[in-house]
């Protein structure tokens, strides 16, 4: 049996990929063609590429009935390498990604230490090349600890190596600190993705503030310790004209700010993790931990509107929010446990429950998932277009399948699809050009 992951090889022989549906969301193509893959780079990619021939010694699949993507880009990713390895390296990441269709992962800063210093990119970046099965990239922290005081060394920090800027999950209080910080990472034309929440109002809620939360005897979090501070960050981007981007956006009324904003002429983009586009509140049920996340588990009307909010492109990328957390820090009573819930795994497979009911075109949700984060993040990835490296993804969108824990790759299982039924799976990933994930069969 092919072992389901395979460390890059130096030599890999020429790919081909015949008679697949070919979505290219970054060059507006869906079509029934061929992907050419020479050295590692795409030599010709749609149906013309049907004419260019087979180079020799080339590994030939046929792909009917599947289809070929560009390889995922994951805006959001939170590792326990450095400081908790025992939660995730990203080792375990990377497999855990590239099972997903996940080609190139987005880590996060908050690490033990912060990803505050040039060296600490460095880090992240050499321990990724050495034991990475995908393409990994730092954003680091805005501000110093995390502690949303004194401003990175931004210019230092991107020459090191991250492709943007963040304060994780810990937001920025201070107005000015973010006026500042905004228009100092604008003269390095670098993206700042804030988690909008307003720890203030959060208070000791632990769930959406409404009718579920009275009957389940919990604290609730009103919509509007998101709302507040998003309106706020968006009035401070607009006054810097520096590059924004709302982490993670849940409720009605941040998309409709959102979009009015957009309509001001404001530089600002924004991101939705799949869980609230595909759960909700009601999830949570009998006190079910995995479900307890930040932003919290919002209404059903919420989340239909995060849906059409994401099909007219007012929210720009869908994330996985992959934030494992172990028995330690989940199993506790549901006030007590912590935030987060793994899903590089699950996150294509999730996504396409929207395009099954016949909510978002999948071309719409390729491109969430990856032409547009490559674009806000300046990554040359995110396309089949011939000439750059060849991540791609085959999928087979009809497969039907079982979340099971044992067969979870993440080195945490907190996930909140245990036991989910999905349809449409990754047959198979690619990294330049080789092979690093084939599902097989059990």
């Amino acid at each position: 049996m092919t072992p389901p992951f395979a460390a890059p090889a130096a030599d890999a022989p020429p790919l081909v990929i015949e008679n697949v549906r070919l979505i290219d969301p970054a060059r507006d193509l869906d079509e029934i063609g061929s992907i050419i893959v020479v050295d590692g780079l795409i030599a010709g990619a749609g149906a013309s590429a049907r004419n260019q021939g087979v180079p020799a010694w080339a590994r030939v699949i046929d792909g009917t009935g599947l289809v070929a993507a560009p390889g995922l880009v994951d805006m959001q990713v939170f590792t326990g390498e450095p400081g908790a390895e025992h939660r995730e390296t990203l080792a375990s990441a990377s497999r855990a990604a590239a099972s997903g269709g996940i080609t190139t992962m987005v880590v996060m800063p908050d690490t033990d230490p912060v990803i505050d210093d040039p060296a600490l990119v460095d880090f992240i970046l050499r321990r990724a090349r050495d034991t990475a099965f995908v393409n990994v990239h730092p954003m680091a922290a805005v501000t110093k600890g995390l502690e949303g005081r004194e401003i990175s060394e931004l210019g230092l920090l991107k020459e090191a190596g991250a492709v943007g800027f963040t304060n994780g999950r810990q937001p920025v209080r201070n107005a000015q600190t973010m006026r500042r910080l905004l228009t100092y990472a604008r003269d390095f034309d670098s993206l700042v993705a804030h988690h909008t929440v307003d720890p203030d109002l959060v208070g000791s809620g632990v769930m959406n503030e409404g009718e579920t939360a009275s009957r389940l005897g919990l604290m609730g979090i009103p919509r509007e310790a998101e709302l507040v501070m998003l309106e706020r960050d968006l009035r401070m981007a607009g006054l810097s004209g520096g590059r924004y981007h709302a982490a993670q956006i849940s409720c009605h009324a941040s998309a409709d700010a959102v979009r009015r904003a957009k309509t001001d002429g404001v530089t600002l983009s924004c991101g939705i993790s799949i869980n609230h586009l595909t759960l909700n509140e009601i999830d949570v049920g009998a006190y079910r931990t995995f479900f307890k996340l930040a932003p919290p588990l919002r209404s059903e009307e919420d989340r239909l509107a995060m849906i059409d909010a994401l099909a007219d492109g007012t929210i720009d990328v869908i994330v996985s929010g992959h934030d494992p957390q172990d028995v330690e820090t989940k199993r506790h009573p549901f006030a007590d446990a912590a935030d987060g819930a793994i899903g590089m795994e699950t996150l294509l497979a999730a996504a396409l429950r929207l395009w099954h009911n016949d909510l978002v075109p999948l071309p719409r949700l390729i491109e969430a998932l990856s032409a547009r984060p490559a674009a806000l993040l300046g990554l040359e990835a995110g396309s089949l277009k011939p000439g750059i490296q060849a991540d791609i993804i085959l999928v087979d969108a009809g497969a039907p399948w079982i979340v099971k824990e044992e067969t979870v790759v993440s080195r945490s299982k907190n996930t909140p699809f245990e036991g989910a039924r999905f349809q449409g799976r990754v047959i198979e990933t690619f990294v330049a050009g080789q092979s690093v994930f084939r599902y097989a069969e059990d």
